[in-house]
């Protein structure tokens, strides 16, 4: 039977939509945004860059394909994209209580209430969805009827790429001879899997380690949440990083970072660019793709260093989405390739990233 407790939503702005709970029973506050993605919602509520988020799915339901397993081979999940699950609440129009799918180990509603995530149904998200859109991400609140009720709070005044790096040294694929130092910022495992199958051997080190003195091929910069410029010293440290030669690759918030890196300043995005369905087009040329893509910020191209360019641009707002050095090997992208469940069309970044070692 369906939880018919009374949960309300209410935005910064002080507009209210009123659903019914389907997941913990407990109050959330946090940034109010919304995902276009029509499939993956596994993958959704355990990427990293949705911590402190309430993530509004615009496609009318969830749950229908359960969930999978929750596997991990040497160290890395199978079908998640972290062994944790991070955004406060999930607000949908929609969800079903039974599920099909070859390998779902279980359904969304217990899952959702066994890792105390809210959830709520019954709202309109269309008009939620084109508010947003219409006036900007904002602060918002999820009230359940019998909880503690809970006040406004800004989850990006917190430094969420420390939360949610690693706190050791990692090593993966350590039989493969190209040697990756990733600089994790909160990085999906879907970036781990990716590499170690072409071949990398992943030294996965925290946001703020320096890796300087280290023995490696190429630098990778991870997605991750959050406002970029708490990352002064991930910042710091590709600075010293890019005075040599050797590859470095951003990808998500990665793209943010060695940009800033290059001299350019990061702005807040009106909405953000969250899905699997997300077109870009490669500057120069008439090749788009569709990507997977969740952040908020962007790099203001006009501040990058004379040694740099914009190398694809958002087809929804013109927003720059990845840049690259003009003569030497470091690139980066503000979309994600090869995320699972998503968009495998920008898959070409990590074998471009990888064929360019000792070139």
């Amino acid at each position: 039977m369906r939880e018919t407790r009374k949960a309300i939503l209410t935005l910064q702005d002080g507009t209210t939509f009123e659903g019914k709970s389907f997941g913990a029973i407990k109050a959330c506050a946090g940034e109010v945004v919304f995902t276009s993605s029509m499939t993956a919602y596994p993958e959704c509520l355990s990427d990293p860059s949705t911590v402190g988020q309430i993530l509004v799915s615009t496609y009318p339901i969830m749950g229908s394909y359960g969930m999978p397993p929750q596997t991990q081979t040497d160290g890395v999940c199978d079908f998640f994209e972290s062994p944790d699950f991070h955004p406060l609440a999930v607000v949908c129009l929609d969800y079903s209580a039974e599920f099909n799918h070859w390998n779902a180990a279980g359904g969304l509603v217990p899952w959702l209430v066994d890792n105390g995530i809210v959830a709520v149904y019954g709202i309109d998200t269309r008009a939620l969805a084109k508010h947003l859109r219409e006036n900007g991400a904002m602060l918002g609140k999820i009230e359940i009827e019998g909880a503690e009720p809970a006040e406004l709070s800004d989850p990006n005044q917190q430094n969420l790429i420390a939360a949610t790096s690693c706190d050791k040294v990692i090593e993966y694929g350590k039989e493969n001879p190209k040697r990756v130092v990733l600089v994790d910022c909160g990085v999906q495992h879907s970036m781990i899997r990716s590499l170690v199958a072409k071949g990398a051997h992943v030294i996965r080190v925290p946001w703020n380690y320096n890796f300087m003195g280290m023995d490696y091929d190429g630098i990778i910069v991870s997605n991750g949440p959050g406002d970029p410029r708490m990352a002064t010293a991930t910042v710091d440290i590709l600075k010293e990083a890019i005075k040599q030669d050797k590859p470095v690759c951003g990808v998500g918030l990665g793209n943010l970072l060695v940009g800033m890196a290059a001299g350019a300043t990061v702005v807040k995005l009106k909405n953000g660019h969250r899905g699997h369905n997300q077109p870009v087009r490669e500057i120069g040329t008439d090749r788009c793709f569709i990507t997977t893509q969740n952040h908020g910020y962007a790099l203001d191209v006009t501040s990058l260093g004379c040694d740099w360019e914009p190398a694809y641009i958002s087809m929804n707002d013109g927003t720059n989405e990845g840049i690259r050095h003009k003569s030497k090997p470091f690139f980066a992208t503000q979309f994600i390739p090869e995320q699972f469940g998503g968009e495998a069309d920008s898959g070409f970044v990590y074998d471009k990233f990888l064929n360019s070692f000792n070139k």
